[in-house]
């Protein structure tokens, strides 16, 4: 899973809280152990109430900085059909809000 490639530690936590994230995963080549010293981290985001795509931004940014590797943060509504059965499939879940 990913905590090869990034530890969830306090600070993704707070990151997760702050934002009223209610679930955070990981999936494409990372959560499939497929990735490469060059691939980016795909994460599915849920949050708590809708967000604006300016918090979606955000987060993102913070979370490459924080990771050290670019993110690409999507919502479950911005995966294409074609390949959401496939994303949801392989999705691991780092982060749930309690």
């Amino acid at each position: 899973m990913a905590d090869e490639t990034f530890v969830v530690d306090e600070r993704l936590l707070n990151l997760c809280r702050q934002y009223q994230v209610a679930s955070l995963k990981v999936f494409g080549s990372v959560a499939r152990g497929e990735e490469r010293e060059d691939s980016d981290i795909d994460l599915l985001v849920q949050f708590v109430r809708p967000v604006s795509l300016l918090t979606l931004v955000r987060l993102e940014r913070e979370l490459s900085a924080l990771i050290g590797r670019k993110v690409d943060l999507v919502t479950e509504q911005a995966i294409s059909p074609y390949i959401r059965d496939a994303v949801l499939a392989s999705a691991r879940g780092i982060y749930e809000s309690s």
